[in-house]
């Protein structure tokens, strides 16, 4: 059985239902990307997911406890969770920030032990960011800090990190380094990865396991060559998408598409 599930999820903002009845299962130590439209739930599902928000009604299982009644630290001990815009760093330096990630294990007092700083510099190390330590984040370019908000999520310790489109805004070097980073923690230290991507095939390339949701619900759920699909793109995008092969990694991408119109 999955460690992290969830059943006949529903979320919404007021009145509006954005995610409706939605069970799906998280795979335990594979990369799992949530692909649709902009407005579809991807977002919304990560933040009921992690507890940011509360769903309507369903549940979230996590290690056969429902995360709502969940100690706050102990859930912070299991999961790690990057927005899609983190919050202002301005006037710390990296190693500061990196810090933060330590926040479930330190006792009323909050003074670091000796055992989060070796966990700040292991985070910072395996991020590829232990030389900017003690920069200020504010003078590193996109790519670094997005290594070095991953590197706070990695210091967290969990098994499990959420990332909501963590290649945004980034140039395509900067978004295959953060994204290699990612394949990195799954395949060497057995993290699961849940994140949300735009990109259909940086989903094919990097995940295991694909979820796409249109209006709030799932359309197709299973590995890449089930999901890059031309149905299942029909469906969600509403293009027409000419269907290829990776030359490196003989996965299904999409070559080129065009949007379908007077339907």
């Amino acid at each position: 059985m999955a460690r992290l599930y969830t059943n006949d999820l529903s979320i919404g903002y007021g009145e509006q239902l954005i995610v409706k009845e939605l069970s799906i299962k998280i795979p335990d130590k594979k990369i799992t990307t949530i692909i649709g439209s902009n407005g579809c739930g991807k977002s919304t599902l990560l933040k009921a997911i992690t507890r940011i928000i509360a769903p309507q009604s369903g549940t979230v299982i996590l290690d056969g406890e429902n995360i709502s009644k969940e100690n706050t630290k102990l859930l912070a001990k299991k999961m790690a969770i990057l927005p899609q815009t983190p919050e202002s760093a301005s006037g710390l330096t990296v190693g500061e920030l990196v810090s933060y990630g330590r926040f479930p294990y330190q006792n009323g007092f909050g003074r670091l032990t000796k055992r989060d700083y070796e966990a700040i510099d292991w985070a910072l190390e395996v991020t590829g960011t232990i030389d900017y330590k003690y920069r200020p984040v504010d003078a590193l370019s996109g790519g670094q800090r997005q290594r070095v908000w991953i590197a706070m999520a990695v210091a967290q310790e969990t098994d499990i990190i959420f990332l909501d489109e963590p290649t945004t805004y980034l140039d395509m070097a900067h978004q295959l380094e953060v994204l290699e980073l990612l394949q990195r923690l799954n395949t060497e230290q057995g993290r699961t990865v849940v994140m949300v991507l735009h990109d259909l095939n940086q989903a094919a390339r990097f995940a295991d396991y694909i979820i796409a949701l249109k209006d709030g619900e799932i359309v197709k759920a299973g590995n890449c060559e089930e999901v890059i699909h031309y149905d299942v793109l029909k469906k969600v995008f509403h293009i027409d998408a000419e269907i290829g092969r990776d030359p490196r990694t003989n996965k299904p991408m999409c070559v080129t598409y065009n949007l379908i119109k007077g339907e």
